[in-house]
């Protein structure tokens, strides 16, 4: 059974819909990510699923929990996790006093000594939240996620704003912690951490997925087609490539010249070079991306 089940769920604010018939499922175990825009929906989505809002129509289930019930929704308290989008502390509360707290509000919470010892804060537990670093306060919202031992942690966009080592960093945190057993769903609009970190993706655009699929699986839709940029010795003929079944288009911008492709299409375009006694110089070659397979599925790119 998976750990969560999202049914044809939907959510509007008067006007505005949000949520249009969002249905996903996350395995246990995994991490799922939830990749889009702002404004998409993801985190009304995710907020709907740990019950922090009340979905207006569709099907939930959290750890076989309805977050929409009462008696469900304070048991699920104990079994999951959150790390929201604007998330802050009062300036002068120390480390320790936040996890002291949080702790507080859970039958069998974690060790919260042992927590700091793991996600790096030990040397700030008497540090006070405003003097903490962007990278360091985001550590201090993993931690305050697994506080209650969770079964499952949801992260939504949780290295926004960080510098990339402070971001690197805290991606090895989220596999350290999906290592320990913990199930995740990542929230996100960054390509580069959907890609390094989650097992499958749901891709959400104006409120609806338009796919489901492991990153390499959203890659390959794209049709696996390859880019190789160069700029040739010498003025190439127009009609160099066009008996080569491998290539799919060429373009030229000055003397740069970008050419797409599929299958040995590297080795098709190096020999009809060589044929030419023209050399590549600069020679790049550049496979389909996530960025790829998100502007395919939805028309539009994804800013960063």
């Amino acid at each position: 059974m998976p750990v969560i089940e999202v049914s044809h769920l939907h959510k509007r604010y008067g006007d505005k819909v949000a949520v249009d018939d969002v249905s996903l499922t996350v395995e246990a175990g995994e991490i799922f990510g939830i990749l889009g825009p702002n404004g998409a929906g993801k985190t009304t989505t995710v907020e709907c699923v740990s019950g922090l809002r009340t979905a207006d129509a569709g099907e939930l289930r959290v750890l076989g929990l309805d977050p929409r019930r009462d008696r469900d929704r304070a048991a699920l308290r104990e079994r999951l996790g959150c790390q929201l989008q604007e998330s802050e502390l009062p300036d002068r509360l120390r480390v320790r006093e936040a996890l002291e707290l949080y702790a507080s509000f859970y039958r069998a919470p974690a060790d919260w000594r042992e927590l700091t010892e793991r996600l790096g804060l030990a040397g700030q537990r008497d540090t006070a939240f405003a003097k903490l670093s962007g990278g360091q306060k985001q550590r201090v919202s993993i931690a305050l996620a697994l506080i209650g031992n969770p079964e499952v942690a949801i992260l939504d966009e949780l290295t926004t704003g960080l510098d990339p080592q402070a971001r690197r960093d805290t991606w090895s945190l989220i596999e350290q912690v999906r290592d320990s057993g913990v199930t995740i769903v990542l929230v996100t609009h960054f390509m580069a951490e959907a890609e390094r970190l989650c097992d499958r993706l749901a891709v959400i655009d104006s409120g609806r997925v338009v796919a489901v699929d492991t990153p390499a699986g959203l890659v390959a839709r794209t049709g696996g087609e390859q880019r190789i940029r160069f700029r040739p010795s010498t003025k190439l003929p127009d009609d160099v490539f066009a008996d080569l079944p491998e290539v799919t288009g060429v373009s030229r911008t000055g003397d740069l010249v970008v050419v797409t492709g599929t299958g040995d299409v590297l080795a098709a375009v190096t020999s009809a070079l060589a044929r030419q006694q023209v050399l590549a110089h600069d020679l790049r070659v550049e496979q389909a991306s996530l960025d790829d397979a998100f502007v395919e599925l939805t028309g539009r790119t994804l800013s960063n």
